[in-house]
């Protein structure tokens, strides 16, 4: 076990310098820079003014030198100066943070609530209405656009209540954080239940196929033990190894929602970094993402012991 986990954290360590790599050079191939978007902002386009910024700002220097200090920078702590506000980038990303954070623990919550019950009530319940009608639900999740989702969830709260759900980050206490991120939640996490539950569905029918659920079966064991006992631990697998995913891929998958509800989480204001070319914004945030999806991947690995003992990593 502890060679495994040397190994493993290895390869997370590779894995993110690649990473940091690959989004360093793309962002920077991307055409056109934040000196041509400030220059073109003032309607001066004087050629030298344009180099005064690009100096200012050390994006005439080699690719490999920006590279290298922005690392050394991450290593110190120092993820230095956003462009268009001048301000430190971790006072600019770290407030965002938290909300984003907020919005992805609720809607994962969300889908966990009603994807894994619901996927083992409609294998349980097989070929019958409520398996149809379950079924009918999960693909009309996976169809719809969150975007389109989310502008019908805020036309029912005109119709319904009458004004739609502003965020308030003045908003205080568990209870008030939640009745104002409720329905953001539910509209990204929708997709994610309908997908946990066609997961947890067609798992659960394979393992209730096999012979030892039969032999459970015929020593006279119930359908409830036999189903949540025997069945849904080694179901639920491949349904931890979504879940990872969606909570990772959540973070940085909420720029629709964060955008249709006007909520100021870290996916939105990547938004507005990458139309500035704010370069030290977009690549600490997405370096963010990278290192949140790596870890769950690896959080997701180690779930696997815990739900079944028969797996062994070799030393």
């Amino acid at each position: 076990m502890g060679a495994y986990l040397v190994r493993r954290l290895s390869l997370m360590a590779v894995t993110l310098v690649g990473m940091s790599i690959l989004i360093f050079v793309l962002l920077r191939l991307v055409p056109g820079n934040v000196a041509d978007i400030l220059v073109d902002a003032t309607g001066n386009d004087d050629p030298k003014e344009k180099a005064r910024i690009v100096h200012e700002l050390g994006l005439d220097r080699p690719i490999a030198e920006q590279y290298w200090q922005w690392i050394d920078g991450l290593a110190h702590g120092d993820l230095g100066y956003a462009y268009v506000s001048e301000r430190p980038a971790i006072e600019e990303i770290a407030p965002r943070i938290p909300i984003s954070a907020k919005l992805a623990g609720l809607a994962i919550f969300f889908a966990v609530l009603f994807g894994v019950p619901l996927g083992v009530i409609s294998a349980v319940r097989q070929n019958t209405k409520l398996d149809y009608i379950l079924r009918v639900v999960s693909l009309s999740g996976l169809s719809f656009p969150s975007f389109w989702l989310g502008l019908l969830v805020l036309m029912a709260a005109v119709q319904w209540f009458g004004k739609i759900p502003i965020y308030d980050s003045d908003a205080h206490g568990f209870v008030a954080q939640v009745k104002m991120l409720i329905l953001p939640a539910i509209t990204v996490g929708f997709r994610s239940s309908a997908l946990i539950m066609r997961l947890t569905r067609s798992s659960m029918l394979e393992v209730l196929r096999q012979d030892y659920v039969r032999t459970a079966r015929s020593k006279g064991a119930s359908n409830a033990s036999v189903n949540y006992d025997h069945a849904l631990r080694n179901a639920l697998l491949p349904v931890v190894t979504v879940i990872g995913i969606e909570a990772a891929f959540l973070v940085g998958g909420l720029i629709v929602t964060e955008t249709v509800f006007n909520i100021p989480g870290v996916a939105r204001f990547l938004v507005e970094a990458i139309r500035w070319r704010d370069y030290p914004i977009v690549q600490n945030l997405t370096m963010l993402i990278a290192i949140i999806v790596v870890t769950m991947n690896f959080l997701v690995d180690m779930a696997y012991v815990a739900l079944d003992p028969r797996i062994k990593f070799a030393g």
